[in-house]
């Protein structure tokens, strides 16, 4: 959680409460943060990357929750504090979990080894799961890692946010005849996440091809796999985010 200490000091100096949030965001940079900083011992307390990680509503300093504020990359060193709600819900799947036999006619044993979510992803893309839950047998593994935005722009509420420059990472990315799927996948069970990582992937990857972009969470807890899929009903405004569908499965991989 980035530190309320930290950013407390950061807003009395540069007395960011008295900007008024309704017109712009305020545009703060990394030598900002740092400068109001120095002082403190503690890396959490003084590094600008791990201060400006703020995932979830939860993680979000204390001085943020209570003015309904969140924080966006906007350039290289360069940040937009934003009024508005930064992120979205990840709603608990209700209807009935899945069994899904695994397409492939052998047992993945590498796969069985750890737990990290880059593994469990790739299980259920190797499994054809994800090519079933998209109902497109096309889509084949193109991107992965981090890439940098090109230049755009979009809304929150009144708010114009222009973006240039920003690194991002998807976990995977698909692309089949007529689509691009792009995956953020979690390892935990997530209530809600910053909108950005799907957005910000979303709007650079619609800039790259006419196929369509779609976007979907993936989360794996114990033996489950949950999938949700969400639309951006107007690909210029940040909280025109809508959940478009999700199911969770059991995979059988047994031969």
């Amino acid at each position: 959680m980035a530190s309320s200490k930290s950013w407390q000091k950061i807003f009395d100096d540069y007395k960011i409460l008295g900007h008024d949030f309704d017109k712009s965001p305020f545009l703060i940079t990394a030598q900002q943060i740092k400068r109001a900083c120095q002082g403190f011992k503690e890396t959490g307390e003084k590094e600008v990357r791990i201060l400006c990680k703020q995932d979830s509503r939860e993680s979000r300093p204390e001085i943020f929750k209570e003015n309904n504020l969140f924080i966006l990359p906007v350039k290289n060193g360069i940040y937009n504090i934003i009024k508005g709600e930064g992120y979205v819900d990840i709603q608990p799947i209700s209807r009935k979990t899945e069994l899904y036999n695994s397409k492939l006619d052998f047992d993945l044993e590498t796969l069985r080894i750890g737990n990290s979510e880059m593994q469990h992803l790739d299980l259920a893309y190797a499994s054809s799961l994800i090519r079933t839950f998209m109902n497109d047998n096309s889509l084949v593994l193109t991107i992965r890692g981090r890439k940098y935005t090109p230049e755009f722009k979009f809304k929150v509420g009144n708010q114009i946010i222009h973006v240039n420059s920003v690194q991002t990472e998807v976990d995977a990315g698909y692309e089949g005849r007529d689509q691009i799927v792009l995956i953020e996948a979690k390892n935990f069970n997530a209530s809600n996440i910053i909108i950005r990582q799907l957005f910000y992937p979303y709007k650079q990857w619609q800039m790259h091809t006419r196929k369509k972009v779609l976007t979907l969470f993936f989360d794996k807890d114990r033996n489950k796999y949950s999938i949700w899929r969400f639309e951006f009903t107007n690909p210029d405004d940040y909280n025109s985010i809508k959940l478009a569908e999700s199911k969770k499965f059991t995979i059988n991989q047994d031969k």
